[in-house]
């Protein structure tokens, strides 16, 4: 943890899960390490089965926006604390709240299948195609997690055509 510890354990708390559980501290590539955290977050999310009359896709849509959503105020929380700019390298709570996005009503069962996901995720993150360049300009957590988001729904629809087109996997 940085030198300029929060002074309180909600602050604590908010870093803590800013940085993937600490994750994102990682020395090389910490956003390819809080990636593969929501890699396991997108299978959990994944597990979540039909309860009742509400559909399994409506409940992982909701547990799915809702990590987006937390994901704003708590990133704006941790910032401060961290002293290393805008989007420092270290939270990545937007890479692990998006993941969920890139395989969203997806089969996660085969390996190949969670490998692509990643790459593609890694590749439209770092690409930072239009328009997520843009909405990484937008203030505080909201511009930290929106390209994150547009990353997500660009590796879902290439994730979804690469499974239209190679059926086997």
């Amino acid at each position: 943890m940085p030198e300029n510890r929060p002074p309180n354990p909600l602050q604590r708390l908010a870093v803590w899960l800013a940085v993937g559980f600490g994750s994102g501290w990682a020395p090389k590539a910490p956003g390819t390490f809080g990636s593969l955290v929501g890699v396991g977050v997108a299978w959990l999310v994944a597990q979540i089965p039909q309860v009742g009359s509400i559909p399994q896709g409506g409940l992982q849509a909701a547990v799915v926006l809702g990590l987006c959503i937390v994901g704003i105020p708590l990133i704006n929380a941790a910032l401060p604390h961290l002293g290393r700019g805008k989007d420092p390298g270290c939270v990545v709570w937007d890479e692990i709240a998006a993941l969920p996005i890139t395989f969203f009503l997806l089969p996660m069962t085969n390996w190949l299948v969670v490998l692509a996901g990643f790459a593609l995720f890694r590749f439209f993150d770092i690409s930072k195609l239009p328009p997520a360049r843009q909405l990484e300009r937008l203030p505080g957590g909201l511009g930290v997690m929106a390209d994150d988001w547009a990353a997500a729904v660009y590796s879902h629809l290439a994730l979804r055509a690469l499974l239209w087109l190679v059926p086997s996997l």
